[in-house]
């Protein structure tokens, strides 16, 4: 068989072109890679850089970091890098940041609603029984629905419990209600209301601000968190009395804030990593605390000399009264906030009859070892 030249040149241009074609996708798709590389945001928290918890949010990014591969780098500022605290919603949702690492409870001047995510006493939940009612018990939803109302262009994950709050730092014990009558209080959220009510005068002051707030004597007594977080922000500095257990913040969660346009953008396998980081973090958040503010407790009574009292049942039971009334009558003033109150009361009914019944009190196994008449053990 004879092959003429005209079909050998054209065999040749078409194998010329199409050897071409494939050099220049092998050299394309580097470039394209290269042009996407890694995603980075810039985060801040709302807490100064020497807190615990702006440590739990470096740890959460941390383990995004390192579960996408470093496909996704998350930097994370401290608080007033950029804004200050109470200005990080405004701040992501705009797109000014990326994200952020805070409370809830700190966009309470925006809808008061957002503060029935832990604080207040939770309906007898505590913060991981709250975390599942978000989760399992429509709070999911309601917060999207929420944010949505206030125009908010943010993707919220809360996680993190943290355990009950003391009632405060104070220049003497609190020994009855009558005696928060006149005190300027620091606090946030319905807990404003909450000690507004039992006659303080509150002033709501982030985290950072608190201390210089008290040795200046703008403030007469504060509460802030935890053992951790209150040493090392200096509260022994300034106050030796600190009253444990208190209802105002009893159930409190952090929360994970992502600018909703950044977020939708991520390919949905980043989302999947991102969602369970943040369940992930939630829960080594709560092993650390554990460890951390246990060694700190020690610390404060037995190198800083802080005399520790458990708040009257008195006082408690006045805040639950009082949280009762102001949820009254936000919830004739704002229709989200009255439905969030139901789906709350709803689940804890449930949830909280099942565990009053199942869990054993541990006072008593805790007197057996470590109690005053615990026998010696080796």
């Amino acid at each position: 068989m004879t092959t003429s030249k005209k079909d050998t040149t054209s065999s040749r241009r078409r194998f010329l072109k199409t050897a071409a074609a494939g050099a220049a996708a092998t050299v394309a798709a580097p470039t394209i890679v290269s042009a996407q590389g890694p995603i980075s945001m810039r985060w801040q928290s709302t807490w100064p850089a020497k807190d615990i918890f702006h440590e739990y949010a470096l740890d959460y990014a941390k383990k995004v970091n390192d579960m996408t591969g470093g496909d996704l780098k998350i930097e994370v500022l401290p608080a007033g890098a950029v804004v200050p605290a109470f200005g990080l919603l405004d701040a992501v949702s705009k797109g000014t940041l990326d994200g952020g690492h805070g409370v809830l409870v700190y966009h309470y001047g925006k809808q008061t609603a957002l503060a029935l995510w832990g604080s207040g006493p939770g309906y007898a939940m505590d913060a991981n029984m709250l975390l599942a009612w978000h989760k399992y018990g429509g709070g999911k939803e309601l917060l999207a629905k929420l944010y949505a109302s206030i125009g908010a262009n943010v993707v919220s994950f809360p996680y993190g419990p943290m355990p009950t709050q003391p009632l405060g730092w104070f220049k003497k014990p609190v020994t009855k209600a009558d005696d928060l009558k006149g005190v300027k209080f620091r606090t946030v959220g319905i807990s404003i209301d909450v000690f507004s009510g039992m006659g303080a005068a509150v002033n709501a002051l982030p985290g950072g601000e608190i201390v210089s707030a008290m040795d200046r004597g703008l403030l007469d007594a504060a509460e802030f968190n935890n053992a951790t977080s209150d040493r090392i922000l200096g509260f022994a500095d300034v106050s030796k009395v600190c009253m444990l257990q208190s209802y105002h913040q009893n159930a409190e969660q952090f929360e994970i804030m992502f600018n909703k346009t950044k977020y939708d953008a991520l390919p949905e396998k980043m989302k999947a990593i991102i969602a369970n980081a943040t369940e992930a973090a939630g829960q080594d958040m709560a092993w650390k605390a554990i460890d951390r503010y246990s060694k700190d407790y020690e610390e404060l009574q037995t190198k800083d000399k802080v005399k520790f009292y458990k708040t009257p049942d008195a006082i408690l039971q006045k805040q639950l009264e009082i949280y009762d009334a102001v949820v009254e009558k936000k919830s004739a003033e704002n229709p989200l906030f009255k439905e969030i109150v139901a789906s709350q009361l709803a689940f804890a009914k449930r949830a909280t009859q099942w565990e009053q019944d199942t869990v054993v009190n541990r006072r008593m196994a805790y007197n057996h070892y470590f109690g005053p008449n615990a026998k010696k053990k080796t």
